[in-house]
């Protein structure tokens, strides 16, 4: 116990349980449902360490790190969640290289015969109808010749079907599939899939799909480094022409062939059929489905001597919404400027709608030429976030944190006639209307204010800003009373903005 240090799992989980973000457990826990089921029951709560596992008795689980906005931007040092991805916007402006070091934790132990990944590793189950135990939360770190001199980094789905080899995705949408599955197509791509990570490292990884901000060869790393305030340290893989993150838990050292496909699942296997069969929960809240992917061939498992930590994110949660979201934000946020500077106000996907899925911009139009600017911003959400299926225009007075304003909005602002439109483009695989309808188009909806009639959508103004209710009522009636606003999101904006 100490300062703060958010560096490492290790260090993260000393500092949430300082402030009394951490449930730890000596209770015996399966990894089989057990892990999954617990972080489930209690989505958007507390951070949990796991510290007996069931049938590996040298690891430990950590999981729900991220599960909660607040608790995210409290990590990073920033005084509400709103903001935290201005901070991650400044870490994409100005990265910090990541180091390399001769020796490191995360090869403590260094095991190179024999290979057993789901004998080895608390790899979990999250459901009855999963295709095996998928690893969700392992950070894929590629780099050198196979990104352009960058690093990359991000989280992808493997399955260890074999002892020593496991299927993985690397999605057409993404830069893995875009440096292995194109530009090195053929070859044997050395990678390290590492497990238990800083904060800083989780969440690049888990914002890795916004290309148009972080194009191929960035420094992936080096972004998750100014985020932490550090570099990220780096060590030489023991088998594999490849780098580890050194302050892993776990490393598993192989390389994807690119030559050979393997399918995700035995059913899908059996019957020769992508896209049908059961896998595991994916982030838009549907059971994913298995398909035919790269194979990666393990070389070796190295990880920390004293009981290495597992990380078990649920991709369809809160936790697996909060992966990368306000670096998806920032990207958001800075195309939309880049076009029209000063325009957009601010940026939210939201909370309830899966981290792909929705965009909404607050936009103050400032004269009338900026009329019509405001649906040039919307086109932008979908070339910027892969998977974009709704996005939103609203005025500066409009709360976008608040779902219950935005619906006002759309009631009163939106014109059917002009302000809906469709836009052609092919969705997300993992969203379900787009595999039986290719063609399936998004959304985008313009709830501004004509600027010429902006005076007719002026809102009331209570003077909130010029009482204090302490000189009328006592401190303990006064936090009764601001709790019971807390049932309604919109009943909190309202007595905060006056309106």
């Amino acid at each position: 116990m100490g300062g703060k240090d958010i560096t490492t799992l290790r260090g993260t989980l000393d500092y949430l349980e300082q402030e009394g973000e951490l449930l730890k457990t000596d209770a015996e826990i399966d990894p089989i449902y057990e892990i999954a089921g617990v972080e489930k029951a209690l989505e958007n709560g507390p951070a949990i360490l796991f510290n007996n596992i069931k049938g590996y008795p040298n690891a430990r689980d950590a999981g729900n790190l991220f599960a909660r906005k607040d608790r995210l931007a409290k990590i990073f040092d920033v005084d509400t969640h709103q903001n935290t991805k201005f901070k991650f916007l400044k870490a994409i402006k100005h990265p910090l290289a990541p180091k390399v070091v001769e020796a490191a934790p995360c090869q403590e132990v260094v095991l190179t015969e024999n290979l057993d990944v789901l004998a080895t590793i608390p790899i979990i189950k999250h459901t009855e109808k999963d295709a095996g135990r998928i690893l969700g939360g392992g950070i894929i770190f590629l780099g050198g010749e196979y990104f352009d001199g960058g690093s990359h980094i991000s989280l992808n789905r493997v399955h260890f079907r074999g002892k020593d080899w496991a299927s993985i995705s690397t999605g057409l949408e993404y830069h893995l599939y875009k440096s292995v599955g194109v530009k090195h197509r053929g070859k044997k791509v050395p990678i390290t899939i590492n497990i238990g990570n800083s904060p800083a490292v989780c969440e690049c990884a888990g914002g890795a799909g916004t290309h148009t901000m972080i194009p191929p060869g960035s420094d992936e790393l080096a972004i998750a480094g100014a985020l932490q305030g550090k570099p990220v340290e780096i060590v030489k893989a023991r088998t594999v022409d490849a780098y580890a993150i050194a302050d892993s838990e776990w490393v598993i050292e192989g390389y994807i062939d690119t030559s050979t496909k393997v399918w995700e699942s035995d059913e899908s296997e059996q019957n020769q059929k992508a896209d049908t069969y059961p896998f595991f929960p994916e982030w838009p809240g549907y059971l994913g489905r298995a398909y035919k992917v790269f194979r990666f061939q393990v070389t070796a498992i190295t990880h920390r001597s004293d009981r290495p930590i597992f990380y078990s994110p649920l991709a369809d949660s809160y936790e697996g919404l909060l992966l990368g979201l306000p670096f998806r934000e920032a990207c958001l946020y800075e195309e939309a400027n880049r076009l029209y500077p000063g325009l957009v106000q601010d940026v939210n996907i939201l909370y309830g709608m899966g981290g792909w899925s929705s965009a909404v911009y607050q936009i103050k139009k400032r004269r009338p030429a900026d009329e019509g600017y405001q649906k040039n911003v919307l086109l932008t959400a979908f070339g910027t976030l892969p998977g974009c299926r709704i996005a939103m225009a609203v005025d500066e007075d409009i709360d976008i944190y608040c779902a219950e304003d935005l619906l006002w909005a759309l009631s009163t602002r939106v014109d059917p006639t002009k302000d809906i439109f469709f836009i052609p483009g092919k969705a997300h695989a993992f969203i379900p209307v787009a595999r039986y309808n290719p063609e399936t188009q998004a959304l985008a909806i313009d709830a501004t204010a004509p600027f010429q009639y902006k005076f007719l959508f002026e809102r009331a103004h209570y003077p909130v800003d010029r009482v204090d209710v302490n000189r009328w009522f006592g401190k303990e009636e006064v936090t009764r009373a601001l709790a019971q606003q807390l049932d309604s999101e919109r009943a909190v904006s309202m007595a905060k903005n006056g309106w």
